[in-house]
């Protein structure tokens, strides 16, 4: 006997459709749940990892200005001592 439904049409009983397409629906809900929370998990941790960055990069950059003023401050000793 064949099930016609819509435009397609099966040779299975329809409460074996059913189910078939419960469980397909289902695992496929379960796959999209996953990928959808490890796409959340990627993004924050993007996110923390780009901030981190810029902290570093401004930290880096204000170490590099304190190296160059302690620079010349010992430069200025320096020429102190040899007048």
């Amino acid at each position: 006997m064949l099930q016609k439904t819509g435009n397609k049409t099966y040779k299975s009983p329809l409460h074996k459709l059913a189910r078939f397409f419960e469980k397909s629906r289902d695992s496929w809900k379960e796959k999209y749940g996953k990928v959808k929370t490890e796409n959340k998990y990627l993004q924050n941790r993007i996110r923390y990892l780009e901030k981190s960055k810029a902290q570093l990069s401004q930290e880096a950059l204000e170490l590099r200005e304190k190296v160059n003023r302690l620079q010349a401050e010992r430069n200025k000793k320096k020429q102190l001592r040899k007048k």
